[in-house]
């Protein structure tokens, strides 16, 4: 038999052992969550305190919550988030952009300051460079001629004074008050009897294919929607293939309303329907694309002239017929605006791909020969590229 005194020891061990095994995990789990804080003291710094032999953990008090208040209930107060508005697009340099231009005519104008005097080697730097850059025989000839004659007369006293006149006489021809865009509803005439009063006015957009004639327009249109101006635009290049479509990823772009026909349809109707939407709707301008029209064919040219009439009737009123030429076809542009301003009256040029040739003088040819100002210069491929022309940043960068 088993001793009854045996197992009564047995029994008091047993309950020591469970009384001392809660004990022991207390203890050991105090020790570790002391040795966490103290950790955690060492890293952030507020709340310890030096001892000597290690870091003792400064005991915070718990936040105290307002009577009623659960504070695990409590909302978390939302963070504010500050938006930057984006930028404005930084509108292109004249410099930036006419390096093909500059470089053509650096070296001659370089040439002409280092020789340290007028002589006829001089005059024949600055008639080639002008030439070659597509200024013209006739402008060459005008600029030329009067910068000898005050030469002569001992206005101008070395090369560098005759370098800086010839800027300032280009400058001067190529400022005009018309290159400026029209002002949109100024000027518009009186109704005529029975007539519907002249509300929306008419941008028309001409020249040959290839010229990059519905681009403009679509980055004209941006321009007007971005500075608040509700513009309508007009599909009136119903010949060409995709032209149509091309035109209402712009009207996308610009946030604007397009008015679209058939493939092949009749044109000036197009611009019609889209003249007499503006007025239904209040809108004051109309921008309207036309055929790509090779300047040789009569028929075609005819079909413009239609399409000129009918913008003009009321509601609507012609303001602005641009003639969009690619500067990089140079003296073969003027042919172009010759025929262009014989039918439609244009009112002014707009001059792309600028940047991409060296001839940049033929905005003095389009100027001085044909009395038309150049009113929009395109200096890349972005929207924000197609700006108003400055005729003294323009000469600055040439020179």
């Amino acid at each position: 038999m088993i001793d009854a005194a045996v197992v009564t020891a047995a029994s008091d061990a047993v309950i020591a052992i469970a009384i001392a095994v809660p004990v022991v995990l207390v203890a050991g789990g105090v020790a570790i969550a002391t040795r966490r804080r103290g950790r955690a003291g060492q890293l952030t710094g507020p709340g310890t305190e030096s001892t000597g032999g290690g870091t003792a953990v400064a005991e915070r008090p718990a936040p105290t919550a307002a009577p009623g208040v659960d504070r695990a209930l409590e909302p978390t107060p939302p963070t504010a988030i500050e938006m930057t508005p984006e930028p404005e697009p930084e509108a292109p340099s004249y410099r930036g952009r006419l390096g093909k231009a500059r470089g053509l005519l650096s070296g001659y104008i370089g040439t002409v300051r280092a020789r340290g005097k007028i002589d006829a080697a001089t005059w024949d730097d600055l008639e080639e460079a002008l030439i070659r850059a597509d200024v013209g025989v006739g402008a060459t000839d005008a600029l030329l001629g009067d910068l000898r004659g005050r030469v002569t007369s001992g206005e101008i006293g070395g090369p560098d004074a005759l370098v800086d006149a010839l800027k300032s006489d280009l400058v001067a021809m190529l400022t005009t008050e018309a290159s400026a865009l029209s002002e949109i509803g100024a000027d518009r005439p009186a109704p005529e009897e029975g007539q519907p009063a002249r509300t929306v006015d008419v941008w028309l957009f001409v020249g040959v294919n290839g010229v990059g004639k519905t681009t403009t327009l679509g980055k004209v249109a941006k321009r007007m929607s971005r500075d608040g101006t509700p513009v309508i635009l007009a599909a009136g290049d119903t010949f060409r293939a995709a032209a149509g479509e091309q035109l209402s990823l712009w009207a996308e772009r610009a946030g604007a309303d397009i008015v679209r026909g058939a493939e092949g349809g009749d044109p000036s109707s197009v611009v019609f329907d889209a003249v007499q939407r503006a007025a239904s709707k209040g809108v004051v301008l109309v921008l309207a694309d036309t055929a790509g029209r090779l300047h040789n064919k009569v028929n075609l040219i005819e079909e413009l002239k239609k399409i000129r009439r009918v913008s003009d009737r009321p509601p609507g009123h012609v303001t602005e017929v641009l003639l969009v030429l690619d500067a990089t076809t140079g003296q073969n542009g003027l042919a172009q605006a010759k025929v262009f301003l014989d039918a439609v009256d244009v009112s002014g040029v707009v001059l792309t791909k600028l940047d991409g040739t060296a001839k940049g003088g033929i905005v003095v040819a389009i100027q001085r020969e044909l009395g038309l100002p150049v009113k929009l210069v395109g200096l890349g491929e972005g929207p924000e590229d197609l700006i108003d022309f400055d005729a003294a940043a323009f000469v600055d960068a040439l020179f």
